[in-house]
């Protein structure tokens, strides 16, 4: 977990020409009803799909 993100699946930045493969599996993902977005890690230099982890409703 990352900031309260989970990595769901990480790619390569250096995909071939006209490929998204990233996208592609986000995309996958929102279809299934999941709240997912793509993020660039630049120190791994990958693209990285995440989902924002549910935060619990204060009790009270």
């Amino acid at each position: 977990m990352i900031n309260g993100r989970v990595v769901l699946q990480r790619f390569p930045a250096g995909g071939p020409r006209g490929s998204w493969p990233a996208e592609e599996y986000a995309n996958r993902r929102r279809q299934e009803g999941q709240p997912v977005e793509v993020v660039m890690d630049l120190a791994t230099d990958a693209f990285l799909v995440i989902a924002r982890e549910p935060v619990a409703e204060p009790v009270g």
